[in-house]
């Protein structure tokens, strides 16, 4: 392992004002996707609508720093036959790939899930890298509810999280380290906080008995946010104050970058939270993002499946990367928004 290049790595991914493109969809979830905006969900429907994201030349170049792709992408080639990936290298971003292989119920543990895909992880780590990726992301899963999350399904999960990074690690890929704790339910941000707090706990503990190197790693962790069904919803103040002291008191300093997921918010709050975290500055990290739907639901809704809508669906992309970029540096406001409308 070449520390010295994987910190490289993992420092450019989280670069100030640049954040991680979150393309990964499965076949299926971009299925429920393409359904809302009524295109039909063939294999070269999905290529087609990254390829637009990925020709968007100054998002990809000023505010994307790597795309995390799907097995299907990593290995598709553009409508003029030039390999996405490379699409990707020549924008100046760095391609990554998602590895796990979802979810199954954790036996014993009523409602709770684990993720699979350790199994030849090592053999399909070698190709990824042969193919370009530089990075990897593995998704952990936690619900809150009645009696739930138990020890087992934290402790079981961030095992998986650890092995999965000591592996990329030994394939000298910087592993994305992704503990998710799911704001479905109906409770409020404090016991948001109170659970990720323990969720990240024992995630760097794990990570420390496997001998992963902090330096070459990038965190993608959830906000403290009140649940979707709360009737307490907590201000973007409050998320920032709340998500920055949770982080302060787990994460050590020598994890180059953190890089938000967003989680089932709408654009605007992912952006508007980002953006007053850098606004209280002075952490040991830098914090961005690494979102999917809060990055692309507006360019699927301007693209439609039409090739005539891609300059429309470019744009689209074009703004919320840079809205993001600017959250990732704290100089984000609201009425930048309401121009672009």
């Amino acid at each position: 392992m070449n520390l010295d290049e994987l910190n490289k790595v993992a420092v450019a991914m989280t670069a100030n004002g640049k954040g991680i493109l979150a393309a990964d969809e499965s076949t299926g979830t971009i299925k429920k996707r393409f359904d809302a905006i009524a295109t039909e969900n063939t294999e070269d429907n999905r290529r087609d609508y990254r390829e637009l994201m990925f020709r968007t030349a100054e998002a990809m170049k000023n505010h994307i720093s790597g795309v995390i792709l799907y097995d299907e992408t990593i290995w598709q080639t553009a409508k003029d036959g030039t390999p996405l990936v490379d699409l990707i290298k020549k924008a100046g971003a760095i391609p990554g790939i998602k590895v796990d292989e979802g979810t199954k119920p954790l036996p014993n543990c009523p409602g709770e899930l684990i993720t699979i895909g350790l199994d030849k992880l090592a053999d399909r780590l070698a190709k990824y890298y042969d193919q370009g990726a530089r990075f990897a992301k593995w998704r952990a899963v936690i619900d809150i509810g009645a009696g739930i999350p138990s020890h087992a399904a934290i402790h079981a999960n961030a095992h998986a999280l650890a092995r999965y990074a000591a592996l990329c690690q030994a394939a000298q890929i910087v592993p994305i380290v992704e503990p998710e704790v799911l704001m479905d339910g109906d409770h409020d941000i404090d016991r948001c906080a109170a659970v990720t707090e323990w969720v990240l706990k024992e995630t760097f503990q794990e990570l420390y008995y496997n001998k992963v190197a902090l330096e070459g790693i990038v965190l993608k962790p959830n906000m403290a946010i009140s649940g979707k069904k709360s009737s307490k919803k907590a201000s973007a103040q409050e998320v920032a104050e709340k998500t920055v002291k949770m982080l302060k008191n787990c994460v050590p300093g020598a994890v180059p970058g953190i890089a938000f997921l967003s989680g089932g918010q709408s654009d605007e709050e992912a952006t508007a939270h980002l953006d007053a975290m850098n606004k209280i500055g002075g952490l040991p990290w830098h914090l961005t993002f690494s979102y999917g739907r809060a990055l692309q639901a507006a360019p699927q809704k301007a693209w439609g499946g039409k090739e005539a809508n891609v300059a429309a669906a470019q744009a689209a992309f074009n703004h919320r990367a840079k809205m993001n970029s600017l959250a990732a540096l704290g100089q984000w406001k609201t009425d930048l928004e309401k121009k672009a409308a």
